[in-house]
């Protein structure tokens, strides 16, 4: 049964395991599958998804209406999402921002071109910890494997992340740590620390709150 972090009549929030797709896949019961039949009594609409090595912070609707009010959040980039990624690879430069197009490339990746199709903007900073060098992300566009992608861009492929290049792991370190949004005028905040991987250990989700502090980072402007 998945980690259900909050409900309510409108949406819930889940905690999705890293290496469970959002669909099922031939025999695999993937997210929404795997809720129907652990609360069939409820109907779930997706609204946005994380790929399948992505664990953390996931949003499904309760009803048509919440459905449809999240996908235009979603669309207008209403929804503040943040994430952590582990690489063990210095990247070119430690904070900033990833801009350019996504093209498809070989085998199901994408790659980014320095035209202005299919854009994604995404902007982080990073720090060092026990071996390990951490990013905070957060993306303003919301494009397939954008942050896998964009990491791989600045020369720090993310651990576990095998199709982007990164050192194979126990696990793909990437976490969908933050939520923030306003719904029917009260603004929602949720945090989920990962809880899954060896490198994920609780000593570095302490250093991930003290040193991303989303009170003190200052993040550069959308415009």
């Amino acid at each position: 049964m998945l980690p259900i972090l909050f409900r309510c009549d409108d949406y819930w929030v889940i905690d999705k395991p890293a290496g469970m797709s959002f669909h099922s896949e031939s025999e695999e019961m993937g997210v929404m599958r795997s809720l129907s039949a652990s609360y069939p009594e409820q109907t779930f609409y997706p609204v946005h998804r994380l790929d399948k090595m992505t664990s953390g912070l996931l949003i499904v609707a309760c009803h048509a209406k919440a459905a449809a009010e999240f996908g235009r959040m979603f669309e207008k980039h209403e929804v503040e999402k943040r994430y952590l990624a582990l690489s063990n690879r210095k990247p070119r430069k430690k904070q900033g921002m990833i801009a350019g197009g996504m093209s498809p490339s070989r085998r199901g990746q994408w790659k980014l071109t320095k035209d202005g199709e299919n854009m994604a903007v995404t902007q982080f900073f990073s720090s060092f910890y026990q071996g390990v060098r951490v990013f905070i992300v957060r993306p303003l566009t919301g494009k397939t494997h954008q942050i896998r992608v964009a990491l791989k861009s600045i020369g720090s492929p993310i651990l576990g992340d095998d199709r982007y290049g990164g050192e194979s792991s126990d696990r793909g370190y990437l976490h969908a740590y933050r939520l923030q949004f306003d719904w029917h005028g009260e603004d929602k905040v949720y945090v989920c620390k990962p809880n899954t991987g060896a490198l994920f250990s609780p000593d570095l989700g302490d250093f991930v709150t003290a040193q991303f502090d989303e009170s003190l980072l200052k993040w550069p402007s959308k415009k």
